[in-house]
Parts: C-alpha cells; structure tokens; sequence
C-alpha cells in the first residue's frame, strides 16, 4: 500500500467509521434532526449545523490545495459558514455538500503525487503531508464535539 492510499484510509475512516478511536463524523451525524443540529447549546460554542459547514468548507480547502490553488486561509463567514435556513431541506443539503465534498477531496488525494507530499503547500510553512494529515485530525477533532453537543441539554 502507498503512503498516498495509507492517508486515504485514514481520510475514510475519519470520515466513514471503522475508526479506531470510536465514532466518525458521518456515525455522529446519524440521527441528527435539524432541531438538534440548530441548538445552541452553549452561548460561545457552535451548533452541529455550523460544525458540518465549517467541515465542509475546510475539507474543500485541503482539496483546493492538493489541486493547485493556492489560498491564504478562512476568516469569518469562510471559516465558520453561517446558517440562514434552518429547514430540514437545508440540513439535508449541508450533509450532502459535506459527504460529497469529503469524496471530492478523497478522490483529490488519490490523484495527488506521492513524491510531492514533503513539498512545501504554497503560501504556507508545512508540507502537502501535515496539510493532508490535518484534514484526518480537524474531522475527528469534531467529530468528538458533535458527540458532546448530541448529549447536551439546551
């Protein structure tokens, strides 16, 4: 197996499940409601909803790099995407754009040459590998908080 196809796995399972630090994201997003995914919680945390954009919007960073584009970062709205429409149509779509953006950076990774994992990502300080790497930890990171935010009392 090549070190490519090694970090795809670990994507997947981040992702998928068979993960063995527990459930993965799509394993906590089962049974969400939009209710559930919309309730503020905590005043100065955010809701599942605003998580699963925020996924989103970082998995398709990551892709954008290993495709070519080089990007500073997200700030604001880019960063953590707000929610406008709370319907359960909206939810649906906010999984989907994630699951569908997690196969696109997938797909992404597989194309993306191994010999150029330890190149430096343009406009940044660490290389393809950390980049990549940081996609798998940022998906498990809130995955875990998913979790929380599922057993907590509004």
């Amino acid at each position: 197996m090549s070190e490519i196809e090694r970090i795809t796995d670990q994507l997947r399972r981040a992702f998928e499940g068979d993960a063995w630090h527990g459930p993965s994201v799509r394993e906590v997003l089962e049974g969400v409601t939009p209710e559930t995914a919309a309730r503020k919680v905590l005043p100065d945390a955010h809701t599942i909803w605003e998580i699963v954009l925020h996924i989103a919007a970082w998995e398709s960073f990551v892709r954008r790099h290993l495709e070519g584009e080089t990007l500073k970062g997200f700030t604001g709205v880019e960063d953590w995407p707000e929610v406008h429409d709370p319907s359960p149509a909206a939810w649906r779509r906010a999984v989907d754009v994630l699951v569908q953006g997690h196969l696109a950076l997938r797909q992404a990774l597989s194309r993306f040459p191994e010999d150029r994992l330890n190149e430096t990502v343009p406009g940044k300080e660490f290389p393809f590998y950390v980049l990549i790497h940081g996609a798998v930890q940022h998906d498990l990171y809130h995955a875990g908080q998913i979790v929380l935010l599922k057993k907590a009392k509004a």
